[in-house]
């Protein structure tokens, strides 16, 4: 019959909507991931340099007051 091809690439295109659906709350669910941890290695790399940042003055390390190297 005339409908029956219709009613098949129907149901077929309807599958892999499906699919598609599946893959796209698929890489959102990923990239919801991957920006929560970035955001904490951002954070982590704030506290690190704010560490290393007191440890220098800690120490009266400020690279700032060294000398230039000889060959300047």
């Amino acid at each position: 019959m005339a409908g029956e091809p219709l009613a098949q690439r129907l149901t077929e295109l309807e599958v892999k909507l499906t699919f598609i659906d599946d893959t796209v709350n698929g890489l959102a669910a990923a990239d919801a991931e991957l920006s929560m941890r970035l955001a904490a290695l951002e954070e982590l790399i704030r506290g690190l340099r704010s560490e290393l940042s007191s440890l220098r003055l800690g120490q009266g390390h400020d690279p700032h007051s060294e000398p230039p190297p000889p060959h300047y």
